[in-house]
């Protein structure tokens, strides 16, 4: 499995070695041992989500302030923009984002560990999301992010479209109020 870094050192992209043939193709899309030696993280799955979402949906950017949720997220149909934002108050980088195109052609995958808020959005017609959990969801103490925050500043690839969002993601709140207990 190939490793990389991103700006925010403890969020890794994952890239499978995919073996394929006039068949089709096999990845191992997780292994406990190659993932614990590529992100230092000694943390277990504990659920497996996966979603369905037509084009231009985003969804996030969400975190829980209770029970935070690592995830390694990734794409089987379709492609997404996956984004991670540092919302841990003391990491040196707090309030940064990363982000990066997930796919069914690139078979990448992202490590976003437990502190950060989480989001996508649908670039193809629809998309299947699959990701793994560290913790259960616990709606009791999940909050969300408005994706557009000016303080966060995320580049999402628009084209000069409008978003597809929940009631719940339309209202969600900036970062700072979020961080104050006003991210309901």
């Amino acid at each position: 499995m190939k490793i990389s870094p991103t700006s925010i050192p403890d969020v890794v992209v994952l890239e499978p070695k995919v073996f394929g043939d006039a068949r089709g193709f096999f990845l191992e899309s997780y292994n406990e041992e190659v993932f614990r030696r590529s992100t230092g993280s000694e943390l277990t799955f504990k659920q497996d989500n996966h979603s369905r979402s037509s084009k231009g949906v985003l969804r996030g950017l969400h975190f829980q302030v209770e029970q935070p949720q690592g995830k390694l997220v990734r794409v089987a149909r379709g492609a997404v923009f996956d984004v991670a934002v540092d919302i841990r108050p003391t990491s040196a980088t707090f309030g940064q984002w990363v982000g990066i195109e997930l796919s069914e052609d690139n078979n990448r995958q992202l490590w976003i560990p437990p502190g950060l808020a989480h989001g996508f959005l649908v670039l193809s017609e629809s998309a299947d999301f699959l990701y793994k959990t560290t913790e259960y969801y616990a709606p009791a103490h999940e909050r969300s992010i408005a994706w557009n925050d000016p303080a966060i500043g995320i580049e999402w690839p628009l084209f000069g479209a409008s978003p597809v969002l929940s009631a719940k993601d339309a209202a969600a709140p900036s970062l700072a109020a979020s961080l104050a207990g006003d991210g309901r």
